[in-house]
This record gives C-alpha cells, sequence and structure tokens, in this order.
C-alpha cells in the first residue's frame, strides 16, 4: 500500500494553492468546501477563482510565487502550467517539511488527492494510487448513483442523537447493537419514518450471542454476498492458522484474533452474547457443529 487513505480535520488546516488556472480552480471547488483557511497566490487568475474571492472565501494575491511562499502552511498544491517551477517549489516545501500535491505529477507529491464521494458527513474516497484516474472517476459514478443523496440527512440526524444514545445506553455493546438495529430496519434513506426506526432500536436491542463456523478449504471468493455483514459484527475470530489475506480483509478490523480455544471458553462467550467465527479443518468443525448446534455453517454460495 504505497498511499495510506487518512481523512484530516481542516478546521485549523492552513492551505496554500499555487496557480489559478482551470485545473486549479477544479481542486478548489473541493477544498473550499472544507473549513481549512486558503490562500491562492497566481500571475493570472480565472473567473472560478476570482469568484471565491469576491465572496471571501479565499485570500488571493495575484503576483508571481516565490520560494519564501512556501512556509506557515499545512498542505501545498501546485497547479501551474510551468513544470519547471512546480518542480522546484515542490522541492523547496519538502525540504521544509510541509506536504505538497503537483496536479498531473505523482512523482513530485507527497500526497494524492482521491476521487470523492460527498454525502455530508459521509465521506467516501477512492484512489487507484495515480495508475488510472479515469477508472476511479468511474467507480465514482457508480457509487454517486447508487448512494442517495438523503445520507446527508441521515447522518446529520444521527450525529445528534449520539449523545442521547450514549445517555440510555451507557454500555458499549448496547450501543453497538442499537445502531445495528437502527440502521437495519431504516437502511440508507431519511424520511418520515426514520425517527420511528430510531424510537424503536431502543425497544428491540437483543444480546443473543453468534458463532459462525468456516471450513479452512473453502474459497473466501465463493462466501455468498449475505455473509459480508455476519463478518462484519464479529468480536472474536479463532483459527487454527494464520487467516489468509482475502478473509482478513472482509473480517471486522478490531475484533480480536486467537487460536481455537477450549469449548467451555466459547460457550461462556456465545452466552455474553458475543460474535465468534471459527476456521477450522473439516473434522473440528464437525465436531463444533455438533456441540453448538445454533452455530452458522458459512458455506460457498449459501449460508
Amino acid at each position: 500500500m504505497q498511499y495510506f487513505p487518512l481523512f484530516v480535520d481542516t478546521s485549523q488546516l492552513k492551505v496554500l494553492l499555487i496557480g489559478a488556472g482551470e485545473v486549479a480552480s477544479r481542486k478548489l471547488d473541493l477544498l473550499a468546501r472544507t473549513e481549512a483557511d486558503i490562500c491562492v497566490i497566481a500571475s493570472e487568475i480565472s473567473a472560478e477563482v476570482q469568484a471565491y474571492a469576491d465572496k471571501g472565501r479565499i485570500s488571493l494575491f495575484q503576483r508571481s510565487a516565490k520560494d519564501d511562499d512556501i512556509q506557515g502552511v499545512d498542505l501545498v498544491y501546485l497547479a501551474t502550467a510551468d513544470q519547471v517551477l512546480n518542480t522546484t517549489l515542490a522541492n523547496v516545501a519538502k525540504n521544509r517539511g510541509i506536504w505538497v500535491n503537483v496536479v498531473d505529477s505523482p512523482k513530485l507529491c507527497r500526497f494524492i488527492t482521491p476521487s470523492i464521494v460527498d454525502r455530508g458527513r459521509l465521506q467516501i474516497a477512492i484512489s487507484t494510487a495515480g495508475a488510472a484516474p479515469v477508472f476511479a472517476r468511474e467507480l465514482r459514478s457508480r457509487l454517486e448513483s447508487w448512494l442517495p443523496g438523503s445520507l446527508t440527512e441521515l447522518f446529520d440526524f444521527v450525529a445528534d442523537r449520539r449523545l442521547e444514545v450514549q445517555q440510555k445506553l451507557p454500555v458499549f455493546k448496547q450501543r453497538k447493537l442499537f445502531w445495528e438495529h437502527f440502521f437495519k430496519t431504516n437502511g440508507d434513506k431519511f424520511d418520515a419514518q426514520t425517527s420511528i426506526h430510531y424510537d424503536n432500536a431502543f425497544q428491540n436491542i437483543s444480546t443473543g450471542g453468534e458463532i459462525l463456523l468456516l471450513d479452512d478449504e473453502t474459497p473466501v471468493s465463493m462466501l455468498p454476498i449475505a455473509a459480508m455483514p455476519l463478518l462484519q459484527r464479529l468480536d472474536h475470530i479463532f483459527s487454527i492458522e494464520t487467516l489468509p489475506f482475502e478473509l482478513n480483509e472482509l473480517v471486522r478490523r478490531d475484533a480480536s484474533r486467537a487460536p481455537l480455544p477450549p469449548l467451555s471458553e466459547l460457550s461462556s462467550l456465545f452466552d455474553q452474547g458475543k460474535r465468534c467465527l471459527i476456521v477450522t479443518d473439516t473434522q473440528k468443525l464437525a465436531q463444533l457443529k455438533a456441540h453448538f448446534p445454533m452455530a452458522k455453517h458459512l458455506k460457498a454460495g449459501s449460508l
């Protein structure tokens, strides 16, 4: 993984954008949505960039950029048509420990800007590490058509009620189950039923445990789509060997990993309402199915 994705708090971020042409204006369209303090320096100013200055959203200086401009900021975007200037200023930024992005020059970049799906508090970033930005845009268009616009209002609704849920349900496990039930019944929409689903979720908090069984010879790629939500809800993962990379990518990242414990310990975890996945060989799996008849056996193509 060459590029590690991060979401940065922009409330106190200082951004310098050098260049004010068409390419720079596209970057500015995204940056202006944030809370960052934005300064733009360019010899020639496009109407789009000037409009942001007229609104007071950016500080704008119409002049040539120089080395001394690269200081006292957190991020630098270089979007001029002068590649020699871009390279020079990029090296200045790197030498001063400032993260820099040079448009259309990945080798000069300390960071890159992904393709973004914006639904208010819900942000989805897509990157191909500069290899195929056209495909990243194609994937973004698919997600744009799939994710409803009302998600912005839905997550504002959720954010406004997080404190209330914490006060009513002081135990983390209860809150996790509450939100699982809310999103299962409400889905990804925001409408007149959302408040009703929210109130009902307090009455439908189930603390029952769950045991999933997986044969270590079953190809992960053959698991049904219905298994994916189950894997994301796990508390514990037990395996006789190291989890395959493909499976490790699908399970909940903060679930604990450990060797297979005694049956009595598994029973105790189940009684505590824990959700466990056991990956083992066919012989051991048959024994576990006999001991835990309530367990779900994940098989290729079906549950």
